[in-house]
């Protein structure tokens, strides 16, 4: 189970908020740090983006990946203030990729995951959840924000 949590890490977070960002950065000559506390919210987003993986090998009993999700529904950790710190925490990191380099274009594709990441929880986690875990799902969501507030 390890190895799938540290291959769904890699593949789906680490693409979306390391493989990109960096190309992009790369491709466009955006190299030189601008703005350096830029690399706060990205080294807060990391941190809690492992957090969350961590909290989904433990407590979910599964990963991040959608063909492996955790079992259980996981309402520790950073799940106790938003339904969904894992995109809240790549969202810090795409932010702090586009503060840093000063790069508008990241912050235009930031904006695009972040409306994906809506949408996907909005028509697919959510009704997944609720069908899933029925009465507990919907005990968590009635004292847990979707996002922070």
């Amino acid at each position: 189970m390890f190895a799938r949590a540290a291959l769904a890490f890699i593949a789906l977070p680490g693409v979306f908020s390391i493989l990109v960002p960096a190309t992009w950065l790369w491709l466009s000559s955006h190299t030189a740090l601008v703005q350096p506390l830029g690399l706060v919210p990205l080294m807060a987003g990391f941190a809690a983006l492992l957090w969350c993986v961590r909290d989904f090998y433990v407590s979910g009993k599964g990963t991040l990946a959608p063909w492996t999700p955790p079992t259980k529904l996981v309402v520790v950790g950073l799940y106790r203030y938003s339904r969904n710190p894992m995109y809240i925490a790549v969202t810090l990191v795409l932010l702090g990729w586009a503060f840093a380099f000063s790069s508008k274009g990241l912050l235009v594709y930031a904006a695009a995951v972040v409306l994906a990441f809506h949408l996907r929880v909005v028509l697919g986690e959510e009704p997944w959840l609720a069908r899933t875990h029925g009465n507990l799902w919907e005990q968590y969501k009635s004292r847990v924000p979707r996002w922070l507030w």
